[in-house]
């Protein structure tokens, strides 16, 4: 069964085709056509033998009928020797079906991976190799610009897997606020919550506290209902706090000598009763052991 990793990026082409020629030019530096108009073909590529061959995506630039250019998307989560067999196959149907120029762009979460897609591919007649064009995330091109992010909101979500650890986390995850202000709401819905299954903790409390700060209109119940847990848990955190700071003064105050590793012990706990718990038997006890045992 497919996997999330594997899906979420191919609904992101599915849902805006023109991510392909976006991340086609920052993989190969080359300009695609101009165009018009561009849509989704067929993943479907059927020669005349009865084996049926099924890329990712493919996206058209131009006249449907008569396209300037042919993209096969690929989502590549690991390297897959048989890949190398049908891939070649993938553009030579294609390319016969449609009459038009084809090219490979193939999308891996991570250097590795990305090394083994670049490999040259040959096919066994001089100088027909296949070079496929290749991003991993890392390559994938930030998003600050919030005009971008709204006008190309996909791209925005890859950017935001991509870079929200990085220097410009609270840009990058601005711009991801940005992109689902545009989103209608079951498609915003499922890229907010794949984007926060992939964020550290500290990229999650950042989107939290750009959430909260009242800059954006969140008109989706998705959005109120992540605020409004962001909020719960942001109260939680304050109350912990406020249990850890009178634990340490009971402590003090009954001349208990507190070391590092105890005060880290104390103000890192985010369990609200177990605070409680210790600072009731501090009021009491002789002993830190009969404290925190």
């Amino acid at each position: 069964m497919p996997s999330a990793e594997h899906e979420v990026p191919l609904d992101l082409f599915r849902n805006q085709p023109a991510l392909a020629p976006e991340l086609l030019q920052a993989a190969s530096g080359i300009k695609p056509p101009e165009y018009d108009r561009i849509s989704l073909g067929s993943e479907t590529l059927t020669d005349c033998n009865p084996t049926e061959y099924r890329c990712d995506s493919t996206v058209l630039l131009g006249d449907p009928k008569r396209p300037d250019l042919a993209i096969v998307v690929e989502v590549q989560l690991k390297p897959d020797p048989r890949k190398h067999y049908s891939w070649p196959v993938y553009l030579a149907t294609l390319r016969a079906r449609r009459k038009c120029p084809v090219t490979l762009l193939v999308l891996c979460p991570d250097r590795r991976t990305s090394a083994w897609c670049r490999e040259p591919i040959e096919s066994g007649h001089q100088g027909w190799v296949l070079r496929p064009w290749v991003l991993n995330l890392t390559e994938v091109p930030a998003v600050t610009d919030l005009d971008k992010a709204r006008s190309l909101p996909e791209l925005a979500i890859l950017s935001t897997i991509a870079h929200a650890d990085g220097p410009d986390q609270k840009a990058i995850l601005t711009a991801f606020a940005e992109a689902l202000e545009v989103t209608e709401r079951d498609r915003g819905e499922l890229y907010h919550d794949y984007v926060r299954s992939q964020l550290s903790e500290a990229a999650r409390h950042c989107l939290e506290e750009i959430m909260q700060a009242g800059t954006y209109e969140w008109k989706s119940d998705f959005a109120l209902k992540h605020i409004a847990e962001g909020e719960a848990r942001g109260e939680a955190r304050g109350e912990a706090r406020g249990e850890a700071k009178l634990l340490l003064t009971v402590l003090e105050t009954r001349g208990f000598t507190i070391d590092d590793d105890l005060r880290e012990r104390i103000t890192t706990c985010q369990d609200h009763e177990q605070l409680h718990t210790w600072a009731r038997r501090a009021a009491t006890a002789e002993s830190l052991d009969e404290v925190f045992t």
